[in-house]
């Protein structure tokens, strides 16, 4: 349990967490601003899962959309590995692959988007991490962890 102090352990946890919903929001805004929104959300999508599932493997977003739909559940599911290094991995393969500045920020913005909208729609499903979810995952995050980026991803019920 977390010491509440002078000296900070919860109060840099509330820091942290205000600083991530800032860059939340912002990553929003900015989504909105270069009409990505509309395919990382869908529009008006209410299920960021449904929508990294579903990409066509011929969106450009599909990748970035199903690796940090990935990542996110596996954060959810207690898959022990490094989110950020998984991030950094897929950001610079995506820009060893030619992809322009403008790309690469719109691939950014759809990844985080997509890792923070996904994390926060299942964080208080209990019965989240069942057996073929979790296998699903495994398959998935394997892949990515190799530097297989293909989007392929698959839920799992």
């Amino acid at each position: 349990m977390a010491k509440i102090g002078r000296m900070g352990g919860t109060h840099q946890h509330i820091r942290a967490v205000v600083a991530r919903a800032a860059a939340a929001a912002l990553s929003l805004a900015l989504l909105a601003g270069c009409g990505a929104a509309e395919k990382v959300t869908g529009k008006i999508s209410s299920d960021p899962e449904k929508e990294a599932r579903y990409a066509s493997p011929q969106d450009p977003l599909a990748r970035p959309l199903q690796v940090a739909w990935t990542s996110a559940r596996a954060v959810r599911c207690g898959f022990i590995f490094d989110p950020n290094q998984l991030r950094a991995n897929f950001l610079a393969a995506e820009a060893q692959s030619g992809k322009t500045q403008e790309d690469m920020a719109e691939i950014q913005k759809a990844y985080d988007y997509t890792y923070e909208t996904v994390s926060a729609s299942i964080k208080e499903d209990a019965r989240y991490c069942s057996k073929e979810r979790v296998a699903a995952i495994r398959r998935d995050l394997n892949r990515y962890l190799s530097g297989d980026y293909t989007p392929s991803a698959r839920m799992g019920r």
